[in-house]
Parts: structure tokens; sequence; C-alpha cells
């Protein structure tokens, strides 16, 4: 059984030279709105939709950071920010999800090749802030989090996921050795999400 779908408390924090990643909380809202309003067109083609909207407010973020902090103490999804070494910059976020997350049970989910999605452990998400990602911090994110979540949680199968859209993040995840195993698309979204483990 995964982590995700137990009741076995999850890592409290991934910590390098760099960056360290601890759960968001609300009071990360005037930081973490910095770094989504930086990065507001890569987000829209991440998230496929049009957050955050033009006119997005501190407080509009400070209630989705909420809901995003009581889904991780109800051990439903979990969300970490990206924070520098001192914790004063917000740097991007990682979401966590079990295959049985609401969105994730609506999408439809085409195998590229024997895997089975019902195999998979953690459903892996992640950005970084525009500037920091312009200096290739998403690829040494990705190269922290995976041993992260094989040693720490422990997962066997976990999965990294981004839109096709966001072209940045696609070829990064195409430039490792992870290989596409799944396509999935939400209702009511455009592009294909690239599943790659």
């Amino acid at each position: 059984m995964s982590i995700l779908e137990s009741d076995e408390p999850v890592p409290v924090e991934l910590r390098t030279d760099e960056f360290t990643l601890r759960p968001i909380t609300a009071g990360d809202a005037e930081r973490d709105y910095a770094a989504v309003i930086e990065s507001r067109e890569y987000l829209r083609l991440w998230e496929q939709s049009t957050w955050p909207a033009d006119d997005f407010t501190v407080e509009e973020n400070r209630d989705d950071l909420a809901g995003l902090e009581q889904r991780h103490a109800e051990h439903r999804a979990f969300t970490y920010t990206v924070v520098d070494p001192d914790d004063t910059q917000a740097l991007g976020c990682v979401y966590v999800f079990p295959t049985s997350a609401k969105f994730l049970a609506e999408a439809t989910v085409t195998a590229l090749g024997d895997d089975a999605w019902d195999d998979v452990d953690a459903v892996v998400y992640f950005w970084t802030r525009r500037s920091r990602m312009e200096q290739g911090m998403d690829e040494r994110l990705l190269a922290a989090l995976r041993p992260w979540f094989r040693d720490e949680w422990k997962t066997e199968r976990t999965v990294y996921v981004t839109n096709e859209q966001f072209t940045q993040q696609a070829e990064l995840l195409r430039a490792t050795d992870l290989t596409l195993k799944f396509e999935l698309v939400e209702p009511e979204k455009p592009g294909t999400y690239l599943v790659f483990g």
C-alpha cells in the first residue's frame, strides 16, 4: 500500500544547498503569490486554465493555500512549497496525489505500454518560479525529488506529470532517463498531460 493511501506520516521536508521543501501553509500566501505572479504565463500552460487571473489577489491566494494546507493535514494530497535555504523567498511548489484523487479519477488515462495506472504509488506535479527555471532549478528540483520519493516516501512507482503545451517542462522530463508511461486528459482542459515514470 502506498504511503499516500495509509495513515503513515509523510516526509516533512527535503533540504538541499539550494532549496528546501516543506508543507505549504496559508502563512506563505505573500511569498507564494510573488512566485505565482512572476510565473503566471507558464502556470497557465501547466494548469491548462486562466489561473492565475490577471486580477488574482494575495487574499485569493491565501484562501487557496488554506485549502491546500487542510488537504495536506487530512492526508488527501500533499503540497510542498519550495523555498530558499533561509525560507525568505518562495521558489515553486510540489504537489503529490494518489491516483484516487478526484480530478485524476475523472481523467481519461491512456497507457502507452504495459504499465497499469492502478499500480502508480504517487502522482507528482511541480513548478519553479520563472527566474529560477531560467537558471535550471527545475532540473535540479526534479533530480532531488526522485531519490526523495524512492528513499523517504518509499514509493516504487512515482510518476511526474506535465502538460504537453508547457514545452520547457515536457522537454526537461524527456531529457531524463524517465519514460513516457501514460497520457492523461482532464475533462474540459484542452491539452494532454504527459506522465513520466
